[in-house]
């Protein structure tokens, strides 16, 4: 990827970082949440390899990361730039579809509501899949494995992650929550 290209996914990136900062402001209360301790290691710690897998290079020289998994095509970088935009559309939409209710951690709000609609009508956690799909368009641009694998590292840490959250919707919502489940897919439609 070029400099002119990676200084592009940084943008789209730092302007969704940025909406997703402000669009935090009031949230509904916390009644229930996961600890810092859990939270850091199995989701926080993961995040921060990846990042760095696909921020810098220089630490990796020499090794089979930085060796290239597809062709050197503008192509493939415009398509991988295309899957980032996408993904990280489809998190705005589930961000605002979610409303009052979201939280960037695995709690339970005051007054949870459970929303099946728009985004979470395709996928239960959409703001994940949104977010595997802008990582898989980034290692694609990319082109070297050091982003295939920081996007397993993404994806393992999320499924952890939202096996939790079922869980606890699953203890709040019971039968509603389960139906949903049976009725729409975790991360993938039709598949996962």
């Amino acid at each position: 990827m070029t400099m002119s290209f990676g200084y592009l996914f940084t943008l789209v990136w730092l302007v969704w970082l940025a909406y997703w900062g402000i669009s935090a402001i009031g949230v509904k209360a916390a009644v229930r949440v996961e600890s810092n301790v859990s939270r850091f290691g199995k989701y926080a710690l993961p995040l921060m390899v990846a990042v760095l897998l696909f921020w810098n290079r220089q630490w990796l020289q020499g090794t089979f990361l930085v060796e290239r998994f597809v062709p050197d095509r503008l192509w493939i970088v415009w398509l991988g730039f295309l899957l980032t935009v996408a993904g990280l559309a489809f998190t705005c939409w589930a961000r605002v579809t979610l409303g009052r209710n979201w939280s960037g951690v695995v709690q339970l709000k005051q007054d949870h509501e459970l929303i099946v609609r728009g985004p979470y009508n395709i996928v239960r956690h959409p703001i994940y899949s949104g977010l595997l799909l802008a990582f898989l368009g980034s290692a694609l641009a990319l082109g070297e494995w050091r982003g295939p694998i920081a996007m397993l590292i993404v994806g393992i840490s999320f499924w952890r992650k939202l096996r939790l959250e079922e869980r606890w919707l699953c203890e709040l919502f019971g039968e509603q929550y389960r139906s949903y489940m049976l009725r729409v897919k975790a991360l993938v439609p039709w598949l996962l």
